[in-house]
């Protein structure tokens, strides 16, 4: 009424109440979003009384607000799962007051599940089962329809030729809901429960576990088993089942509405078919259950549950759902951990590590960048530093002592992480208690890892400071201070037969001389290589003497040594024509700058953007004799990702180019049918056929040249990209095969550390590249994983597609 009266005395009458009609109803809307959303959040009152308010004021809003509310409730379901409960029991208010709008709600629900499915996003799935199988207990869905579905669910298991990453999704997506509604289903449905239980355990004990030694962690059970996730749930809810579907994790505020809940009216779910499989369903894959501690890890305080207790999945499953939804807020993800509404039952320092370090080390992907969990973890130590950071460095020790069996690609981002978090508290570490890797052979995982984590630290800070850091007897596995060798400048160069060249090139490039003056400084230079008709190929001495001195001259910095590619770019391409010339360029860039990984990694990078090297001349310097020194250095998997993720990039580009440039050309047709129709009447009326006919091409020719050429980009990229994969996998075989031939030979065991090391990185080439590798899966069969192939080195291949089949 003020607002009314405020406005009457303006002469702008009816502007202000059109601005009023527009605004308010916006208002309203933002406020029920703000009501919603933050329900369940810290309030100086109950949640029951919150939320039997908040109810209150829906209802009331009902009438002009419906569609609003309803979709808001809907976003909140399955974008805030970690307060599933609190929406569940939200909902179940609204149905008992409003019988109509609960049947809406739930309609809702079934379509966005539906929708989820068909457009491959199954996690999102899975949650709305979750709260469909909760609304159950809030007596909104009647218990026999949420049976008929999950009995739809397993029904798939019985499909034909379907892969089998399709069933376990539908079993998963069932097991999964239950620990929230199995006891009110037991008691109200005991037979239908125990026939949809035996069908489940008829379907994973069949199921094939060929893809789990390749997603490990690690490759040993002792002191924890590494279970497939499927088989883990599994057990857990038979545990639940003999302790009568009792559990302690989940927060229930339905409970103290049941008077009136238990009075509404429920509501059918439809009846449900699974969709058929489609080739394009993106299935998720399986994973392997990560397990770090157990309650003789943290004697203090409450008992951590067992392996196989109910509550032990449901502390991880919310702790993740935190996570992921937290994941875009560092700090809010850290303090929404820390309140989890059971803190006090259990070890939740322990439970968030864990959980941490098992989506860190996931494999074939963290579920988020890796720099996430730096982050997170530096957060947590910050909000609990009195006890945290403890459980954090008695972990980062029991991984240090397992390492020798964990996968090589977790090794990665455990130097990643650790070296991340050092340099955020001044590289402090109780570094002396790791002095004896020092004495280990140097090919072991241990002095690997110190060696690499030092090696990152130095990128994070400088030489020096590191050196001062660590305790003098680390010698051995500390970093080389990072300079550059120029050959052509180190005693007894003089002997060498490119110095005089080496060094009147670099007097010209001082001189500011045109390209031409350094390229005939180069032409004179003898070439002691000769192609098998006996022609001059590639000068290797030509390529040394201008890499080594272009390399010298932009040696202060990353843009100095960028500027230097720059600048003599057509030299590069010049002498780079053949594969063989451009491995010679990074075999000679590896002599000037051994010493400096990161400066290597980002000159091949600047290579292959610049299109001095292609990717396929990057694999086979990586895999030839000159690297094998470093094959189990980290920078050189490193550069190896690198070079494949810019391959897969580049072909993306070219397909996404071609599909612009075809949709572009679907929109003009009709425009193109009006310009030929015009162009016939014109020739019709001038009679000058050939001059528009010629038009007419010109008109229907230009969209069409350029798709073409399009097309063309896009195969050639696809052919570059099959070849590298190629290249890589037959160089794996062969110095697998190789090394595999040599000892039994000589009657060694093959099971050395560098067989290890090697055989998981041809393990995380599959792994991290598996959506592009899956294309050439038929062409990897047929030319090098046959039958000939060595049982161990095959057994990967196998591993890899067992994870789709």
């Amino acid at each position: 009424m003020s607002r009314r009266r405020r406005y009457s005395d303006d002469e702008d009458e009816g502007h202000g109440a059109k601005r009023r009609r527009t605004s308010e109803p916006l208002e309203i809307e933002d406020r029920l979003e703000s009501l919603i959303t933050r329900v369940g959040e810290k309030s100086t009152s109950s949640l029951e009384s919150n939320l039997e308010g908040l109810a209150s004021v829906l209802e009331a809003d009902l009438p002009n607000y419906k569609a609003k509310i309803l979709k808001i409730l809907v976003d909140c379901a399955v974008q805030l799962p970690e307060k599933l409960s609190v929406y569940t029991t939200l909902v179940g208010l609204l149905n008992a007051r409003n019988y109509n709008f609960g049947g809406e709600f739930v309609d809702a629900m079934v379509k966005r599940f539906k929708d989820s499915l068909k457009e491959n996003k199954f996690e999102e799935g899975r949650v709305i089962v979750n709260f469909l199988a909760d609304l159950v207990n809030c007596h909104v869905i009647a218990a026999p329809s949420l049976l008929a579905w999950y009995e739809a669910f397993v029904n798939v298991t019985l499909e034909d030729d379907i892969p089998q990453v399709r069933p376990d999704w539908f079993v998963y997506a069932t097991l999964s809901t239950l620990p929230w509604v199995a006891r009110e289903l037991y008691e109200k449905k005991e037979a239908e429960m125990e026939r949809l239980l035996t069908n489940i355990d008829a379907y994973i004990s069949k199921r094939q576990k060929a893809h789990v030694p390749i997603l490990r962690v690690w490759s040993s059970d002792i002191p924890h088993p590494q279970e497939e996730y499927l088989d883990c749930l599994w057990a857990q809810i038979k545990k639940m089942r003999m302790d009568k579907w009792q559990e302690r994790q989940i927060v229930r505020p339905y409970l103290a509405f049941d008077n009136i809940l238990c009075e509404a009216l429920q509501h059918n779910l439809p009846p449900y078919n699974a969709p058929p499989h489609a080739d394009d369903s993106a299935y998720p894959m399986p994973t392997v259950v990560f397990r770090m501690f157990d309650y003789t890890d943290a004697p203090e305080g409450p008992v951590m549950p067992g392996h196989h207790s109910v509550d032990r999945y449901l502390i991880e499953e919310n702790l993740r759902r935190i996570i992921d939804t937290y994941a875009v807020d560092r700090k809010e993800c850290a303090a929404q951990l820390l309140n989890y509404p059971f803190k006090n039952k259990i070890p939740l320092n322990y439970h968030i590590v864990e959980v941490v370090y098992g989506q860190l080390f996931q494999l074939p992907f963290a579920p988020h960048v890796d720099v996430f969990y730096t982050t997170l973890l530096i957060e947590l130590c910050k909000l609990q530093p009195s006890s945290l950071p403890q459980v954090l460095a008695q972990a980062t020790e029991m991984l240090y002592e397992r390492i020798d069996t964990m996968n090589i690609a977790c090794v990665d981002r455990l130097v990643n992480w650790f070296s991340h978090h050092l340099s955020n508290f001044q590289f402090r570490w109780s570094w002396d208690d790791w002095v004896p890797c020092v004495e280990l052979d140097s090919s072991l995982y241990k002095p690997k890892f110190v060696q690499e984590v030092l090696g990152k630290c130095v990128r994070m800070s400088y030489h020096q400071r590191i050196i001062e850091t660590v305790p003098d007897t680390y010698g051995p596995l500390l970093p080389h201070e990072p300079n550059h060798i120029y050959k052509y400048e180190q005693e007894g160069a003089g002997s060498l037969p490119g110095t005089v060249a080496a060094h009147q090139l670099i007097a010209s490039i001082k001189a500011k001389s045109e390209p031409e003056e350094l390229i005939n400084i180069l032409k004179d230079l003898p070439n002691p290589k000769k192609d098998d008709d006996g022609e001059a190929a590639f000068n290797p001495l030509k390529i040394d003497v201008f890499v080594q001195t272009v390399l010298h001259l932009g040696c202060k910095s990353f843009s100095h040594a960028f500027s230097a590619l720059a600048k003599f770019h057509a030299i590069f391409r010049e002498l780079a024509e053949e594969e063989e010339a451009q491995i010679h360029i990074l075999r000679t860039m590896y002599d000037v700058w051994k010493k400096h990984p990161q400066m290597m990694f980002v000159l091949v990078d600047k290579m292959l953007r610049t299109q001095i090297v292609n990717c396929s001349a990057v694999a086979n310097w990586l895999f030839s004799h000159d690297m094998s020194q470093d094959f189990t250095r980290l920078y050189v998997w490193e550069i190896m990702h690198s070079t494949i993720r810019k391959m897969n990039k580049h072909v993306e580009k070219c397909n996404a180019e071609l599909t612009e440039g075809q949709q572009h050309t679907a929109e003009k047709s009709p425009q193109v049918q009006k310009e030929l129709a015009d162009a016939q009447q014109k020739t019709e009326k001038s009679g000058d056929k050939i001059g528009s006919e010629d038009e007419m091409q010109d008109i229907d020719g230009v969209d069409e040249e350029e798709i073409e050429r399009l097309q063309e980009r896009l195969e050639s990229a696809q052919s570059e990209q099959k070849k590298l994969f190629l290249v890589i996998f037959q160089r794996f075989i062969m110095v697998l095969t190789e090394h595999l031939g040599r000892c039994e030979t000589s009657g060694k065991d093959f099971n050395t550390a560098w067989y290890r090391y090697s055989i998981e990185r041809l393990q995380q080439i599959f792994l991290q590249h598996h959506s592009t590798v899956t294309k050439y899966l038929d062409t990897l069969e047929n030319l090098l994983f046959t039958s000939d192939t060595d049982a161990h080195i095959l057994q990967v291949f196998q591993q890899f597609c067992a994870l789709r089949a």
